[in-house]
């Protein structure tokens, strides 16, 4: 299959600056194209899987990826409606820029023909001075046009700076000279880019006289029209020490059954026939959650590796019964228990009653007996039939963790600190 009727397929492409045009060009081959990505924080977040997952797709197709983390760009902001962005730090945009580098590593391929190759854009806009950027590229930009994006507009009652208002200047000259260094000719991007992305293609024909290509994914929203990436803990990070891959596991294992074929047409590898036939399990057997957790491991393993990816499965399930817990490496345990609810002891002398209601599992210490007295509490996955009975410290998992349980769905953690 073609990979732009695959995209057709998958839903990926929003808007472009022509389709059949584009189609001819990728068959024309070979075809370099680039995606870009702003350092405005430390990490990544899974709002950006789009962009990247399409990136490993257009390569695994014979395109050649440039992937360009904006050394410059970051230090500025696109305008967003909402205010101002606050400037970072060069040297701190610099470090974030090396730690994004690193986190798009293990989407793509660095060798063979079509290989990946990381590019800045501070390595050529630090080398032109003011007036050259006025003059050979501010020339190019109608102010009208640029006043004309919705977001420009909204932000002109309560005020824009020029700093920002000059963005889409820096990400069409990143088109340029990318086109000029590395023969680059397709750009893409998330849909509230079309207006920058288009304003590079235009800048490309006007400063070089060449026809370039380019197309927006569209906006990943969940079916109540909520943001996709958001939970009650906030952005969910591909960088693990911001989000355990117990956390990103269980992001992707919990999402609704009107939003998952969605998220495996968008992120997975799978094929047609695979995602359909998760489909038709969404709808016969809901419970089983079997695309959830289909898309949950394939995006855990894209990300952390195999391994990690085993060590989730199995905390996943023994958490509820269906697996060692001892056997948990104790960094995933923990994750799990943090995510799960981990409450924090000091004294060594804990009651399993107490465990159960500071842990958050029962909401007294009378429901923690009446628990214990229907068979429904567990330390460990052990039934407990003595919620008074202090908790020997030989039980405890890597020496300071309890997992307890009520009944088969209700769990969580404590662990005894000295």
């Amino acid at each position: 299959m073609h990979i732009l009727d695959d995209f057709a397929w998958r839903g990926l492409i929003q808007d472009s600056t022509g389709i059949d045009a584009l189609r001819e060009h990728i068959d024309a081959g070979p075809v370099t194209f680039y995606v870009g990505f702003d350092p405005t924080a430390v990490s990544l977040h899974v709002g950006h899987l789009m962009q990247v997952v399409t990136a490993r797709r257009l390569q695994q197709a014979g395109l050649k990826p440039l992937l360009l983390v904006g050394g410059a760009t970051g230090q500025i902001g696109d305008p967003k409606e909402a205010g101002e962005r606050s400037i970072n730090p060069p040297e701190v945009v610099a470090g974030w820029v090396e730690k994004i580098r690193a986190q798009l590593s293990p989407f793509v391929t660095y060798d063979g023909d079509n290989g990946a190759i990381p590019v800045n854009n501070l390595d050529w806009t630090s080398e032109m001075g003011v007036v050259e950027f006025l003059r050979d590229v501010g020339k190019h930009f109608p102010v009208s046009k640029m006043l004309a994006r919705e977001v420009v507009k909204a932000r002109l009652e309560s005020g824009i700076s020029f700093t920002e208002f000059s963005y889409q200047l820096l990400q069409s000259n990143d088109f340029y000279e990318l086109h000029r260094r590395h023969g680059c000719t397709l750009q893409f991007g998330g849909s509230d880019q079309w207006g920058n992305i288009t304003a590079g293609v235009d800048f490309v024909r006007r400063k070089a006289a060449e026809h370039v290509h380019a197309f927006v994914t569209p906006l990943v929203l969940k079916a109540d029209g909520t943001k996709f990436g958001k939970t009650e803990g906030g952005a969910v990070w591909l960088d693990p020490e911001l989000t355990s891959p117990y956390a990103f596991y269980q992001f992707w294992v919990n999402a609704a059954d009107a939003d998952v074929v969605g998220y495996l047409k968008y992120f997975s590898f799978k094929s047609h026939e695979e995602i359909e036939e998760l489909e038709r399990a969404t709808v016969e057997k809901p419970a089983a959650r079997l695309a959830q957790k289909a898309l949950a491991e394939e995006m855990t393993t894209l990300l952390h590796g195999a391994e990690e990816t085993a060590h989730v499965v199995a905390a996943s399930q023994a958490l509820f019964g269906r697996g060692e817990l001892a056997e948990l490496p104790e960094p995933t345990l923990r994750a799990a228990l943090v995510e799960a609810g981990l409450a924090e002891f000091t004294k060594p002398d804990v009651t399993v009653a107490e465990a159960m209601k500071e842990s958050g599992v029962v909401a007294s210490l009378g429901e923690a007996r009446r628990a214990a007295k229907e068979g429904g509490a567990y330390l460990n996955n052990v039934r407990v039939s003595d919620p008074a009975a202090v908790i020997d410290q030989s039980v405890l998992l890597h020496g300071r963790y309890g997992v307890i349980r009520r009944g088969k769905k209700t769990v969580a953690g404590f662990e005894v600190v000295s």
